[in-house]
């Protein structure tokens, strides 16, 4: 297949350049979508129909057998020999059971080992003489060690999951998914699925995958392109609203104060402030004739555009072509038959220019959030009945500021202007949006992300226990309120697929502290997982128990408080261990990642030392915030936990 796009002619179908290059990025682009991928194989499963699908089964058609893989492959005739995973003929791979073959009479699923074909495992689901048990191979997948960044799960799709896969484009939905759920594959594996069946739509409107940090993105980025999706953008809440450059930090308090939605009320009383009622007429002169629309008429067309509520930009726009009108309908009038030129004349007149100027100047947004944060008394008329003066004193800045430029931004005004933006000109709206780690995210910041998808739909995935922000949502109702998708479809997925039994339930131990409505995560995983609490005295005991994970297949996370860190990596060092960054892809060499515990929210490993508990708690604002940052710290690991420490363990977990 891609042989055939490869030798492509193109050079007598294409009228001219600019049609000739267009086509070529295209066929490069379907080039790269049909790479083939090393240790991957084409197919992962096969169905044995009872009956060809939408036969009569009456008839008593014969039976239809299907592969199933990441990608529809045709042979050299164009007859499917592959048939794509997110078909709707595929979906008994996922859905079917004892209880509900979907006729089918055989599921298999192949096993692989580096992309050559080692097992395979049949069900036969129709034969009510076979039991139902668990599948060998899928357990084998769950549990294979995690080398490199995250890789795709289609092989591994369970029903539960699938439904929400392939839920409709029109819908948004909510995964609430506790650590190791797999609620970040199933968001991206939606993503997928939307992009199959609804590809022109969203080849024009676009989608987008919105993560907490470059680090959790750049452990994702493979996951798209491995089933053949390329043009899915991806980005941080911090790249959407980048209108500044941030420079600065709030403490906490103030913070909370600016990424509340009582601001978004704030800022749009700020920038309808600067609508000014007319007290004068305007008066348009044409060759020898004068023509005066006097300002109660004015009044009334400015009136208007205020209860349209339309945005800012939009109405300035529309104010000289409205006054134009008027002038027109006095010329015809007086018998004069004017025509649009006319009228775009009129709205072009100085004095026109004037009175929009006067009665509806333009708005700079960063220099309307600038006067808000170092202007008392024009913040204390627009916050007045919202802000207490004590949250007003908050983020006031104390020394003024020369300009936009000079100002040291926080990532809170950053959003702050992003808001004030779109009051003014609206945002480009796209088709889908996935937001993961979502319950991190202030009511503001949901409104920035909400304004990327208000024409589209969204996937909101998260889990409450892991907030670890001081503004962090308490429930999903809310948090999707400030979205604008309040009637999204909340799901819980309650089933562990990567934390081992042992891992998961010391670190529920937690929950009650921290989140005690939510239900606990229960591992499906057989295999317990290897677990142990040891006291240290030093450092260097610290890097031993490195080194001793390190004799085990696959990768190691060292996960510490981030006052930890500087005092680790000498202590790494001086033993002559190699180490990674969050994000960054291990080798056969250097499987040890150094992971501050700020940064180690949706990262895994299959193993993970995670040094002195009580410091992630200490390196929090709060108590319920540091355990919370500890439960994420707790939950990183696919194989096994070892937990060190000097100082005595939090009492939550004792």
């Amino acid at each position: 297949m891609r042989e055939d796009v490869e030798n492509l002619d193109i050079r007598d179908v294409t009228a001219n350049w600019v049609n000739a290059a267009v086509l070529q990025h295209q066929i490069d682009e379907r080039i790269k979508a049909l790479a083939d991928l090393s240790h991957t194989p084409l197919f992962f499963g096969r169905l044995d129909y009872l009956h060809a699908p939408g036969a009569d089964k009456a008839e008593g058609a014969e039976g239809e057998r299907f592969y199933i893989g990441r990608r529809h492959v045709h042979d050299a005739e164009g007859d499917p020999m592959v048939i794509d995973w997110r078909a709707p003929v595929s979906q008994p791979f996922y859905r079917a059971s004892k209880k509900d073959p979907m006729d089918v009479g055989l599921r298999r699923r192949f096993g692989y080992t580096a992309g050559d074909l080692t097992a395979y495992e049949d069900e036969h689901l129709s034969d009510p003489s076979e039991a139902a048990g668990t599948s060998k191979l899928l357990q084998q997948e769950i549990e294979r060690p995690r080398v490199g960044p995250m890789r795709d799960i289609v092989a591994t799709i369970q029903p539960e999951q699938d439904e929400i896969v392939r839920s409709g484009l029109a819908g948004s939905v909510c995964v609430q998914g506790g650590p190791g759920t797999g609620k970040t594959a199933v968001g991206l594996h939606r993503v997928a699925y939307l992009l199959y069946a609804h590809r022109e739509r969203l080849a024009r409107t676009g989608t987008l995958v919105i993560g907490p940090n470059k680090s959790f993105l750049h452990y994702i980025e493979q996951v798209l392109p491995a089933l053949g999706e390329l043009e899915v953008k991806q980005a941080t809440v911090d790249d959407l609203v980048a209108h500044v450059e941030v420079r600065g930090t709030d403490d906490a308090t103030a913070a909370v104060v600016k990424g509340d939605a009582r601001m978004a009320e704030v800022l749009r009383r700020a920038v309808r402030s600067h609508v000014t009622l007319p007290t004068e007429g305007v008066v348009v002169v044409r060759g020898s004739r004068r023509w005066r629309v006097p300002a109660y008429e004015l009044e009334t067309i400015v009136g208007e555009l205020l209860d349209r509520d339309i945005r800012y930009g939009a109405a300035h726009e529309a104010l000289p072509q409205r006054i134009a009108h008027a002038v027109l309908v006095q010329m015809e009038r007086s018998g004069e038959a004017p025509d649009d030129r006319v009228q775009d004349a009129v709205a072009r007149n100085t004095a026109v220019k004037a009175a929009v100027k006067a009665i509806w100047p333009p708005v700079d947004p960063a220099k309307l959030v600038l006067r808000l944060l170092t202007d008392a008394d024009f913040l204390a008329v627009h916050a007045e009945g919202l802000l207490g003066e004590d949250e007003q004193k908050e983020i006031l800045w104390p020394k003024p500021v020369r300009s936009v430029k000079s100002a040291k931004w926080s990532a809170a005004d950053a959003v702050l202007i992003d808001e004030a933006t779109d009051l003014v000109q609206r945002t480009h709206s796209l088709g889908h949006v996935v937001l993961d780690e979502a319950q991190d995210l202030s009511p503001m910041q949901y409104r920035a992300v909400g304004r990327r998808c208000t024409t589209g739909s969204a996937t909101v995935l998260g889990d409450l226990a892991q907030g670890t922000t001081p503004w962090a949502t308490r429930s999903w109702d809310e948090a999707l309120a400030h979205l604008g998708k309040g009637e999204a479809v909340i799901e819980e997925l309650t089933a562990g697929f990567r934390v081992p039994t042992d891992v998961i339930a010391y670190a529920s131990r937690l929950l009650p502290h921290i989140a005690p409505g939510l239900t606990p995560v229960a591992s499906v995983r057989e295999n317990p997982g290897f677990f142990e609490v040891r006291p240290t005295t030093a450092d260097e005991q610290v890097v031993s128990a490195c080194e001793e994970l390190l004799r085990n297949e696959g990768s190691i996370g060292l996960i510490a408080a981030d006052a930890r860190i500087p005092a680790l990596t000498e202590a790494l060092s001086a033993a002559g261990l190699t180490y990674l960054g969050p994000g960054e892809e291990t080798t056969a060499q250097t499987r040890l990642t150094l992971v501050p515990a700020s940064l180690a929210k949706g990262l895994e490993y299959d193993y993970v030392v995670l040094d002195e508990p009580q410091a992630v708690v200490d390196g929090e604002p709060d108590e319920r915030t540091g355990l919370r940052r500890l439960y994420v710290a707790l939950t990183r690991a696919v194989s096994g936990l070892l937990v060190t420490h000097a100082a005595p363990l939090p009492e939550q977990l004792t």
